[in-house]
């Protein structure tokens, strides 16, 4: 089985110095004390962490994996790992798009081959996904030919939390049903729902249903189960195969930081609930590495 994984996070020195914007670093530098604060590696400049990354991928037998710029204007991170490794990477990046100059920021990172995915993050950014500046950028990723990220339901941040920074998010926009609503006016745009939708499961199911170009990837622990008391990730699993099939799943982790590094107990977790549903190996093979390898051929 081909092993690919379609959610890590890129913590680059470039992310730590946007998260240092809001942090009293004494006057140092945040690339270096918020990780030391942490308790975490430095990441040092983008070819060095994405040679970490590599190894680390190779240690757990993962083949390819996406790396996500987890800052606004931190896609040159992404982008000079990729270009180091574009055998093994692919890259994605964050998009406010309500900040000034959306058309042109697109278009820069565009022209970067190995950045195949632009990340919305409705809640954080206070920005309707039916609205008309995510249609721009479905657009845009439609002539590109990228793949869009939309993250739904319930957002936490858990390094802004260790941190002790507010998280002043508006869950109300993180709708999969408004996904659908502009999903299915760009068919030809791969459309990446994290989590299962987060927490707003029911409505993500009903939204891949309306709109067959979106996926759902299974990363992190999907605690947002937590909120649904009669649901367990077997469920889940068992819920969304039924109703998309397992053709339209990307295996992810949500790893992001060293050295915890690549999330092994999530694959674990994850193998141990498809073995239990008893999925046959031509499914298994599309959920875990397949599925990635059609949306980043």
């Amino acid at each position: 089985m081909t092993l690919n994984d379609a959610h890590c996070h890129f913590f680059s020195a470039g992310f730590f110095r946007a998260l240092g914007r809001d942090v009293d670093t004494a006057g140092a530098d945040a690339a270096t004390a918020l990780p030391a604060r942490l308790g975490w590696e430095t990441p040092g400049e983008p070819d060095a962490l994405a040679d970490r990354w590599v190894a680390e991928l190779d240690r757990h037998g993962v083949s390819r994996a996406t790396i996500i710029a987890s800052a606004p204007d931190d896609e040159a991170s992404v982008a000079a790992a990729v270009r180091r490794h574009p055998d093994r990477l692919v890259g994605a990046f964050m998009l406010n798009p309500a900040a000034p100059g959306l058309d042109e920021r697109l278009d820069r990172a565009f022209a970067e081959p190995g950045l195949r995915t632009v990340c919305l993050f409705p809640a954080m950014h206070h920005v309707p996904v039916d609205g008309d500046a995510v249609r721009r950028v479905f657009a845009r990723a439609e002539g590109a030919r990228r793949a869009v990220f939309v993250h739904c339901g319930v957002l936490s941040v858990g390094v802004r939390a260790t941190l002790g920074l507010p998280s002043p998010f508006d869950l109300r926009l993180g709708d999969p049903l408004a996904v659908a609503a502009v999903a299915v006016r760009h068919p030809a745009v791969p459309v990446i729902v994290p989590h299962f939708g987060a927490g707003r499961f029911a409505e993500a199911l009903m939204a891949a249903s309306a709109a067959p170009n979106v996926l759902f990837d299974t990363s992190s622990s999907n605690g947002w189960i937590r909120f649904h008391p009669r649901l367990s990730l077997r469920d889940v699993f068992a819920r969304a195969l039924d109703c998309v099939g397992p053709e339209r799943l990307l295996f992810g982790t949500d790893s992001s930081f060293f050295p915890r590094g690549w999330q092994r107990p999530v694959f674990e977790s994850q193998v141990a609930v498809v073995e239990d549903l008893g999925l046959d190996p031509t499914a298994r093979n599309l959920l875990f590495g397949g599925n990635f390898a059609r949306v980043y051929a």
